[in-house]
């Protein structure tokens, strides 16, 4: 905690900061404001909800603190930074972003808050470094709102492409490198991130629909059309690095594309074993890689995919309810909602590092 406590320039926010972090981390069975104010090292109801709502400090210099950190305990040449959102169910119209949208927790559309994570994963584990609140249009079109909320006179949309691309260009600029970045559907779709990336030399493995239109040599096909032609020698099995039951096996085949920028592009296409099932991602390297190694950068976003559900849990930002219905004029979208707030932290799966949940 000493990392970041010249973000706080008063005593009294760094100590219920210190106190939230440990009710976060608690074994009690409803980490809230409401709930936990007796547990052990939980702040009172009222001082949680001003830390949160009306306290000044400096949100964006402990996420920077933060990311120095993970990355000092977890440095790894081989690392590959994960775009990953997650969802907040809300009740109401108040919190920060909410609106009826899809998130992944509930599977469906549901009145939430959805944020964009930044993930550092190496060989030693893995923990979130950046986030940022997605903020839905119809918030951005009302200046009301979000005045009422905190958000800044500035506050423009971005799609979760821009913020993921926001994030990995602060990673960057931070005077950090990686080879790789991996993301879902939702980003590898957006050309602008690709080429962002491209632009940066980062290799990229970014999933795409069965219906993304990729060039080759003979023409523009859909991503589908091109997986039935292929001739069964192409397919390898490889796995995909280790879940709960052991290694993932799939059958990889890979593509090479036409592209007009320079580097390696190809069409990287997993087959379920069992159901045969298909997956598409579009890559990119300065340089040729092989088959092994685009699987295990896909392989990376599985694997923190599945422990950020039970990280949350851990720490209780499944059913936290720290936030405020109403954020006030010292708010911001930082520290306003239970995911994308305060400095709440989490231990990564295999090495004991504080993660940012946000």
């Amino acid at each position: 905690m000493g990392r970041f406590a010249g973000r706080f320039a008063r005593v009294e926010p760094r100590c219920r900061v210190r106190d939230l972090v440990l009710g976060l981390l608690s074994d009690l069975p409803c980490k809230n404001c409401e709930r936990s104010r007796n547990g052990p090292g939980v702040p009172a109801r009222r001082a949680c909800k001003h830390l949160l709502c009306r306290a000044v400090w400096d949100a964006d210099g402990v996420r920077d603190d933060v990311r120095e950190y993970v990355v000092e305990h977890l440095s790894d040449d081989a690392a590959v930074l994960v775009v990953d959102e997650t969802g907040d169910v809300k009740k109401g119209t108040h919190t920060v972003g909410v609106q009826r949208q899809y998130t992944g927790t509930a599977g469906q559309i549901e009145n939430s808050q959805v944020a964009v994570y930044l993930i550092y994963a190496g060989g030693r584990g893995h923990a979130a470094v950046d986030r940022e609140l997605y903020i839905p249009r119809s918030w951005t079109c009302d200046p009301d709102r979000c005045r009422a909320a905190g958000l800044g006179e500035d506050t423009v949309f971005a799609t979760k492409p821009d913020l993921a691309r926001t994030m990995v260009e602060r990673f960057l600029d931070a005077g950090h490198h990686v080879r790789w970045v991996t993301e879902d559907e939702v980003y590898g779709g957006n050309p602008k991130l690709r080429m962002a990336l491209e632009e940066r030399s980062i290799g990229y493995v970014l999933a795409v629909a069965c219906s993304a239109e990729v060039p080759t040599g003979a023409g523009t096909f859909r991503a589908d059309t091109l997986a039935r032609k292929l001739p069964k020698r192409a397919w390898q099995n490889l796995s995909a690095g280790r879940g709960a039951k052991g290694h993932r096996f799939y059958d990889w085949a890979v593509i090479g594309l036409a592209e007009a920028t320079p580097g390696r592009h190809q069409l990287l296409i997993r087959r379920n074993r069992s159901t045969c099932e298909l997956a598409y991602y579009r890559s990119h390297s300065a340089t040729p890689t092989s088959l092994a190694t685009l699987v295990k950068v896909a392989g990376s976003r599985w694997r923190v995919e599945e422990t950020l559900q039970t990280e949350k849990g851990l720490a209780g930002l499944d059913d936290t309810r720290f936030a405020a219905t109403s954020c006030g004029s010292a708010g911001t979208p930082s520290r306003c909602s239970p995911m994308p707030s305060s400095p709440s932290f989490a231990p990564t799966n295999t090495h004991t590092v504080p993660q940012r949940t946000t």
